[in-house]
């Protein structure tokens, strides 16, 4: 991913991957495929701009509340709230 949040790889090894994603107002992780299913567990409440090949969504995020998502999503995320955005990425290999 070629984006401007800050990405910092806690855990990496033969069965998950796991990455916290910090934004700024405005910052995105990039265009990119997920090559494994997924769980993100946002670190506080915010809403985050999500731009598909079918167009773009808004999704409310809630800190703590985790939600699922399988391989083979394309998209980028870009932060759409005025200050300071985290979540916890746990992708499953």
């Amino acid at each position: 991913m070629t984006g401007s949040a800050k990405a910092t790889v806690f855990i990496d090894n033969e069965r998950v991957i796991v990455t916290e994603y910090r934004f700024q107002p405005g910052d995105n992780t990039g265009w990119h495929r997920h090559g494994h299913d997924y769980v993100v567990v946002p670190l506080m409440d915010g809403k985050v701009k999500l731009v598909t090949k079918d167009g773009e969504s808004f999704a409310e995020m809630k800190k703590g509340a985790p939600y699922f998502r399988k391989e083979g999503v394309e998209h980028d995320v870009i932060s759409a709230n005025d200050g300071e955005y985290a979540f916890i990425e746990i992708e499953l290999k």
